[in-house]
C-alpha cells in the first residue's frame, strides 16, 4: 500500500501481523459473544470494536476501489512500454494511489470520531422534548395536564448507573401528572433489570404510570418463539417487576383515569409489529368498554401498529404512543428537520405525526441496544401539555 512505502520492513512486518492478529481474534469474540454466555460487559465490548472496524473499512472502501480500478485502467489500456523507476520528492506532486489512501484514512476517521463521541458524549445525553397534545374531545378537566414519556430503556446495556439515575431525576423535576413507559425494558431476560430496578422504581406520579411491553420483553431473542417453562417464567418475573415498579401494565387492557369526575381511556396493547416482529397485541381486548370515554390513549410499543392496524380499523384512538425505532441511534434531529437512515424502514420514526384526526408521538428511546452511544439522535424524555381545542 502506497501509504506504507516509507516504512522499514521490520516495522511493515510487525503491522501486518498486529492488524492479522486483530482481525481475527475480532471475528473469534464475534462468534463467541453471539453462541458462548460471555460476560456482558466482555461481549459489549467485542461488539463495539467489532462495528466501529467495520464502520471505519466501510468509510475507507471507496477509495481503495476507486485507486484498484484505476490500475486496472491503466494496466488494459497502457502502452506496453518499460517503466522508469521514479522517485517522488519533496517537491513533487502526491501519487494519485498515494492521494486516494491517504483520502481513504481520513474518510475512515470520520465514522471513528463520530461514533466514539456517541459513545463518550451522546449514550446518556437526555433531552427534554415537549409537545402541545390537541384533543379536540379532551374533557375540561383534563385541559392543560402533564404527561410524561420513557421508552426503550434496554437496561441490560446500561454500563453508568449514575447517568441513568440523572436521567429518571430529570424526568420527575418535570413533575408530570401521569406517564407512560412504553416497552423495551431489557434487551434479552427481565434479570437484566436487577441492578436499575431501584432507580426506575423512583419514577411515579400524581395519576399514576401506566406502561405496555415491547418486543424485547418476551424473551424471543433469547429462547425462541416456540414456549418453554424457562421463557413463561422469564415473561411473568417481567410482569412482576413492573409490579414491584409501581407500574400499571396494560397487556390488551384498559384503565379510567378520572379528574373531578371526568375521564379519559387509557389503552395498552402487547408488543404488535410488522413483519418479524410478533404481533402479540388484541386490540379487540383493549377497547372493550371504552365507546363512552371522549378519549383515548393507546401505548403500543411499535409505531408501525399505527399504520398498520389502528388506523384501518380504529377511528376511536385520538393518539398512540410508541417507541421501538430508536432513531437508528444516528442521525440528525433539529427543531424543523430530521433524518435517519431508519426512515427508510418506518415511516413514523421519530416525534409527533397526525392523520385525519388521529395523531402518534415517537419516543426515540432512554437507552440503547448494539451500538453503545448515540451520534445525532439522543435519548429522549417527552413531556405534553394536554390541550382542547
Amino acid at each position: 500500500m502506497a501509504v506504507f512505502k516509507n516504512w522499514k520492513p521490520r516495522t511493515k512486518k510487525i503491522f501486518g501481523i498486529l492488524y492479522w492478529t486483530y482481525s481475527f481474534l475480532l471475528i473469534v469474540g464475534v462468534f463467541a459473544g453471539i453462541y458462548l454466555n460471555l460476560f456482558l460487559t466482555l461481549r459489549a465490548i467485542i461488539l463495539v470494536a467489532f462495528f466501529l472496524t467495520v464502520a471505519c473499512k466501510m468509510a475507507m472502501l471507496p477509495f481503495l476501489v476507486i485507486d484498484d480500478i484505476r490500475r486496472l485502467f491503466i494496466k488494459i489500456f497502457r502502452k506496453k512500454e518499460p517503466l522508469k523507476a521514479q522517485q517522488i520528492t519533496e517537491t513533487e506532486p502526491i501519487s494519485r494511489s498515494e492521494f486516494l489512501v491517504k483520502a481513504g484514512l481520513v474518510a475512515a476517521a470520520v465514522p471513528l470520531t463520530s461514533l466514539s463521541w456517541g459513545i463518550i458524549s451522546g449514550a446518556y445525553d437526555y433531552q427534554v422534548r415537549r409537545v402541545n397534545l390537541i384533543l379536540p374531545n379532551l374533557p375540561k378537566a383534563f385541559d392543560g395536564i402533564t404527561m410524561g414519556q420513557i421508552s426503550d430503556i434496554h437496561s441490560g446495556s446500561f454500563y453508568n448507573k449514575t447517568a441513568v439515575k440523572g436521567g429518571v431525576e430529570m424526568l420527575l423535576g418535570e413533575k408530570p401528572d401521569f406517564i407512560f413507559f412504553t416497552g423495551d425494558l431489557v434487551n434479552n431476560l427481565t434479570n437484566e433489570v436487577k441492578d436499575y430496578q431501584d432507580i426506575f422504581a423512583k419514577v411515579k406520579a400524581p395519576l399514576g404510570v401506566y406502561s405496555s411491553l415491547g418486543n424485547h420483553d418476551y424473551g424471543d431473542y433469547y429462547f425462541g418463539k416456540e414456549s418453554s417453562p424457562a421463557k413463561v417464567k422469564n415473561l411473568k418475573d417481567m410482569v412482576d417487576v413492573h409490579k414491584i415498579m409501581g407500574y400499571d401494565l396494560l397487556m390488551n387492557e384498559n384503565r379510567r383515569l378520572k379528574v373531578d369526575g371526568e375521564e379519559i381511556g387509557i389503552l395498552g396493547i402487547e408488543n404488535w409489529g410488522m413483519g418479524r416482529f410478533p404481533k402479540y397485541g388484541k386490540m379487540e381486548l383493549a377497547v372493550k368498554d371504552t365507546d363512552d370515554l371522549p378519549v383515548k390513549l393507546l401505548l403500543s410499543h411499535d409505531p408501525s401498529h399505527w399504520r398498520g392496524e389502528v388506523l384501518q380499523k380504529y377511528p376511536q384512538i385520538d393518539a398512540m404512543f410508541s417507541g421501538h425505532t430508536h432513531g437508528m441511534q444516528f442521525g440528525v434531529r433539529l427543531k424543523e428537520y430530521q433524518w435517519s437512515p431508519v426512515q427508510y424502514i418506518y415511516k413514523e420514526w421519530a416525534g409527533l405525526y397526525q392523520e385525519q384526526k388521529q395523531q402518534l408521538y415517537v419516543n426515540v428511546g432512554y437507552g440503547f441496544l448494539g451500538y453503545p452511544g448515540r451520534v445525532g439522535i439522543l435519548p429522549e424524555i417527552t413531556i405534553f401539555t394536554l390541550k382542547r381545542a
